[in-house]
């Protein structure tokens, strides 16, 4: 769920505040839970919401990014509704990292574009761009796989490590419900299995 949970930092709501504090007994600490998903619940139908209604899909907006710098390769690409709906893609080039923001009606590039080195990166970000250069498959190809797999549409999409493993995590709305796909990539000179 971590990419679900990225997804929402663009769509905060109020009251997690009373998540920090420390609970007195399990009735309370039911209801915080209770509040938190609700919580969830409205910010996810929020998100669905605005995401119906754009004109520009995601792997359109991730090609709108990769032709900015030629031959660049996304890293990860959100969904975001913290104003007018926008995806905000990062990519690499070399030892570049852009990150633009496409308008997800437009498919205009709005704000301004953030450079920086990939020296500037934490430590996670780094890793996961570095692999990029060692798998074949790119995360278009793993949208695409995770739309048909879920018959949805993707809003974002990303690599991340787990259990030692890294993977390819697109969140793909289906009707009025989130959906993580998870998919592990070949990676390069590994023989792909035949069926």
């Amino acid at each position: 769920m971590q990419l679900l949970a990225l997804l929402f930092c663009s769509v905060a709501l109020t009251g997690t505040a009373a998540m920090a504090g420390i609970t007195k007994d399990s009735a309370d600490a039911e209801q915080q839970n209770s509040a938190a998903e609700r919580d969830l619940d409205e910010a996810t139908r929020r998100v669905l919401e605005q995401f119906h209604t754009v004109r520009v899909p995601l792997s359109q907006a991730m090609a709108i990014a990769e032709r900015l710098h030629e031959g660049s390769k996304t890293a990860d690409v959100s969904f975001e509704i913290s104003g007018p709906p926008v995806y905000r893609v990062r990519t690499v080039r070399n030892e570049r990292v852009y990150e633009n923001v496409i308008d997800a009606n437009a498919g205009s590039v709005s704000d301004g574009e953030i450079a920086s080195s990939l020296k500037e990166l934490d430590r996670e970000d780094l890793s996961n761009i570095i692999a990029l250069k060692w798998i074949r498959q790119k995360l278009s190809d793993a949208v695409q796989v995770a739309e048909r797999a879920s018959a949805g549409s993707a809003l974002a999409g990303g690599l991340m490590k787990q259990d030692g493993k890294l993977n390819f995590i697109v969140v793909v709305a289906t009707g009025d419900r989130l959906k993580e796909v998870w998919l592990e990539p070949p990676k390069i000179g590994q023989q792909p299995a035949h069926r």
